[in-house]
Order: C-alpha cells, then sequence, then structure tokens
C-alpha cells in the first residue's frame, strides 16, 4: 500500500516558488533546506491531517549533478506551479516491483537529520509526463510533517488531470485508496484545492 505524503511547488528561483505559494495560501513558509546528489533546495508548509507542501527550486550555489535532477526540475521553466505529487509506503523495493522500472530506482537521500529513500527515474521524468506520482519511503522515525508549525491549511482535493488519466489510475490500481486525490482523462494539468485561514484558495499545476 501506498500514502498520500506531500505536493511539490516548483520555481525557477526557490524565493519565486515560495512567494507564489504565499500569495496563494496567505501563510509563510518555514525555512527547508539542501538537497545533496540533486542539489536542490526548499521550503515548507505543514498542512493538516499529516501532509505538508514543499516550494523547490534548483540551488543555484550548488555544483551540477552527476544526473538529471529529481522533479525533471533541469526543464523546468516559466511562472511557479504545482509540478509533483508525493506518495509514502514502507517497503519501496515491493512497491517498485510490481510497477514499471520507468518510476525509477531508489536513490538514499538525506536533508538534516531526516532520512529518506526516494525513487527517481533516470532522466528525471516520471511516466505519465511527470504526472505519476513520485514514490518515497522515510527512513527515520519522524515524519517531516510533524516538525512543522501548524498552517491551519488543508489540502481539500488533488486533481490529476491527464489525456491517459484511466491508464494512471490503473497504474497505482488498488495501493493508493484517498479519497483526497482525484485521477480525471483530460487536459494535463494538476490542481490543488486548500481551505485556509482566509477561505478557500487553489494552486495549480
Amino acid at each position: 500500500m501506498i500514502e498520500f505524503d506531500h505536493i511539490a511547488i516548483s520555481g525557477e528561483t526557490l524565493e519565486a516558488a515560495k512567494a507564489h505559494v504565499e500569495e496563494s495560501l496567505g501563510v509563510a513558509l518555514q525555512p527547508g533546506g539542501e538537497h545533496d546528489v540533486f542539489f536542490t533546495h526548499n521550503a515548507l508548509l505543514g498542512l493538516e491531517d499529516g501532509l505538508y507542501l514543499e516550494a523547490i527550486a534548483i540551488n543555484p550555489e550548488a555544483p551540477q549533478p552527476a544526473r538529471p535532477r529529481w522533479f525533471d526540475l533541469d526543464r523546468f521553466d516559466g511562472p511557479p506551479r504545482l509540478t509533483n505529487w508525493i506518495c509514502r509506503t514502507d517497503d519501496l523495493d515491493a512497491v517498485l516491483g510490481a510497477l514499471p522500472a520507468t518510476m525509477g530506482v531508489p536513490v538514499d537521500l538525506q536533508r538534516g537529520a531526516l532520512r529518506w529513500r526516494m525513487a527517481v527515474a533516470q532522466n528525471g521524468i516520471l511516466p505519465f509526463d511527470n504526472f505519476a506520482p513520485a514514490l518515497i519511503q522515510w527512513q527515520t522515525a519522524t515524519h517531516p510533517a510533524t516538525l512543522l508549525a501548524p498552517s491551519g491549511v488543508r489540502l481539500r482535493r488533488l486533481t490529476v488531470r491527464h489525456p491517459d488519466g484511466d491508464a494512471l489510475a490503473a497504474l497505482l490500481g488498488d495501493q493508493l485508496v484517498d479519497d483526497r486525490i482525484a485521477m480525471e482523462t483530460g487536459p494535463k494539468g494538476m490542481l490543488a484545492e486548500f481551505d485556509t485561514p482566509h477561505g478557500a484558495s487553489q494552486i495549480a499545476g
């Protein structure tokens, strides 16, 4: 089984991604940190129900990685937007064994005291034009969401729309059961809808 873990809003710079989230939701993000291997950095927002949001971008102060960056960030351009959704599992190897190889191979990662493994495609591009979820296995007892200050923001719904939406839904089968996630067939796009202290809001991708 896999569970919904968090969403990622990408930007050409971290400042742009962070500002987009803060302007959209009316709340401040917390500092995140830097990622080795892919040389990105992020800022974070704790959401209700054990979820969180990360604003992420290439770290301009870091070296060029030896492989394509995760979340297809090497090809990112344009305004900040919702680009990825991430699901967690307690057995990444077993889950990947039942999925196409294009879902990626596990990479060991860390940021501060956090340790995790994430399936990253060799070219940095997830199936279904990056609309398939990235898969993660946390290796520390503490989940990042528990370290973040409450924001009063709740993710009400995540809609993932793709021309092959039925095939995307079939890819996950019955491993993911979450009423907050809707996979639809249609023009490519993602939409996260939120309840915030200031009312309803959304971030599109």
